[in-house]
């Protein structure tokens, strides 16, 4: 009598809503006919780029994201979904200073890399810099050069956070994203960012963040030894 009931009211929805034995419509009888619960979360195919593939993590909303240092609640992190201004976008312009070609000058002020050219010509990258009270000025070279590095934080900066990790293995989800160079003896690197939204903006411990593409591009591009200046 109870299997007769419940095979009349599936009869009963499925002539009622013309669903196929591909469609059940959702809810109630999906569930009953497929075992599915329509409403459970699917997870988003992961990303195939370079800022992926990465872990997902969940936020406190059940939403799936990719996770950012410092963590904050789902769509809180400063400047997410902001559009970049176009001027941040590699490019290649003229220049008129007195650094050879190879050399790579970082404009602090201006959020600007040129890596010099020649000929009255240089490439520029928009970057990130250090926010107030961690700007700095210098001539350094390019020491070490990895891919998709790990991350330590330094003492200092586990003193002002010490809710950080202390050691981040290499890839997307990791704060210097898929290239680093590394500046003379100090603690400071050219490197990508798992924030992109972030270029053009003073926001970092004194680091120069760049888009992983352009990071790659310059990369690429320069060899252990060159000069950098900082202005």
């Amino acid at each position: 009598m109870r299997r007769g009931l419940c095979w009349g009211l599936m009869g009963f929805a499925m002539s009622v809503s013309g669903v196929n034995a591909q469609n059940y419509g959702g809810g109630f009888i999906e569930l009953l006919m497929t075992g599915r619960d329509p409403t459970a979360f699917a997870r988003p195919a992961l990303p195939r780029s370079l800022y992926g593939p990465a872990p997902y993590a969940r936020d406190p909303y059940g939403r799936a994201r990719i996770a950012a240092l410092p963590s904050a609640p789902y769509g809180e992190e400063r400047g997410i979904g902001r559009i970049m201004d176009p001027k941040y976008r590699r490019q290649t312009v003229d220049y008129d200073g007195p650094q050879a070609a190879g050399t790579v000058v970082i404009d602090t002020p201006a959020k600007f890399l040129y890596l010099v050219q020649g000929g009255g010509k240089a490439l520029r990258y928009g970057i990130g810099v250090g926010r107030p009270g961690f700007e700095w000025a210098g001539v350094k070279s390019v020491t070490m050069k990895r891919e998709w590095p790990d991350w330590r934080p330094p003492a200092q900066m586990l003193k002002r956070r010490p809710d950080l990790p202390r050691h981040m293995v290499g890839g997307a989800g990791n704060p210097l994203g898929a290239r680093a160079l590394y500046l003379g003896s100090s603690l400071y690197r050219v490197h990508g960012t798992n924030e992109p939204h972030t270029i053009g903006q003073a926001v970092s411990s004194g680091c120069i963040r760049m888009l992983n593409d352009d990071v790659v591009d310059l990369y690429n591009r320069v060899k252990v030894g060159t000069k950098v200046v900082v202005i």
